[in-house]
């Protein structure tokens, strides 16, 4: 099925629209990608904590993409090293409408599922995220078989793309503490001292190769800001326009040591 809509696209530089049908039940959103009963993927957004949630309110769209569109690639971390893959050139856009009632608490659980990519152990395929029209980058916290589960954790929407990245993991690594940081320096005086002093531990202790510690000090990270959410931080994200600094710590603080783990299980 797929490889029929790509041929069907390959001469045009424009995007092809794809069918979506959109599911939810209680927190938890499925949307089946392309042709019913042959999806290109599934998206599943799994909520902490979410109302007015609906099919309409979340404004899911997806499309296959051209391979050398420009404007695309140009957001991409690395034109040689993050890469659209052929056999999946899908780009799924969340983009709630303002006037649709959509908001949550803390974090989204997003896993896109396809057949069309292939599992195997160390897997370089990267679940990555990007506002509208801004850069992509990695949020994946797994990445699992059947044949390709991509899973990441957010406090917000709105694009997402899988990608292979053949980055090395110690420069994915520095660029997700240089993204945590950012969160952090935006935060409360008051509560950003333990917040540094996690991040400070936990990249020295990647410096020295002691993982164990890095991981334990991320979910020290984790679970302060999780405590700390609706209260000392605000947590809620809102169709245009939110702070949401428990969220985006969680969610960051998750991909941080998905990278940190696979770089202990399988190098640079």
């Amino acid at each position: 099925m797929l490889a029929a809509l790509l041929l069907a696209g390959s001469g045009s530089a424009l995007a092809q629209a794809l069918p979506v049908q959109v599911q939810v039940s209680g927190n938890t959103a499925t949307a089946q990608i392309g042709v019913l009963g042959q999806p290109v993927a599934d998206l599943t957004l799994s909520f902490d904590d979410a109302s007015g949630l609906s099919a309409s309110s979340l404004g899911i769209s997806a499309k296959l993409v051209n391979l050398n569109n420009a404007a695309l690639l140009a957001r991409l971390p690395d034109l040689q090293l993050t890469q659209l893959d052929s056999a999946l050139p899908l780009l799924i856009t969340v983009e709630p409408p303002g006037n649709g009632g959509l908001s949550f608490n803390r974090t989204v659980r997003v896993e896109v599922h396809t057949h069309a990519l292939s599992y195997s152990a160390g897997s370089a395929y990267r679940l990555f995220k990007a506002p509208l029209l801004g850069p992509f980058r990695d949020i994946s916290d797994e990445i699992a078989p059947g044949s390709v589960r991509a899973r990441g954790t957010t406090g917000g929407f709105s694009q997402f793309l899988v990608l292979l990245d053949l980055r090395d993991t110690g420069d994915v690594i520095a660029a997700k503490f240089d993204w945590l940081r950012d969160r952090v320096d935006a935060l409360p005086v008051g509560v950003r001292p333990g917040y540094t002093a996690s991040l400070d531990a936990a990249e020295a202790a990647v410096a020295s190769e002691n993982f164990a510690t890095a991981i334990a000090e991320l979910d020290t990270l984790r679970a302060s800001a999780a405590s700390q959410a609706g209260g000392a931080l605000t947590q809620q994200w809102q169709a245009g326009g939110s702070n949401n600094q428990a969220g985006d710590l969680i969610a960051g603080a998750a991909t941080l040591k998905f990278s940190i783990a696979y770089l202990r299980d399988y190098g640079h």
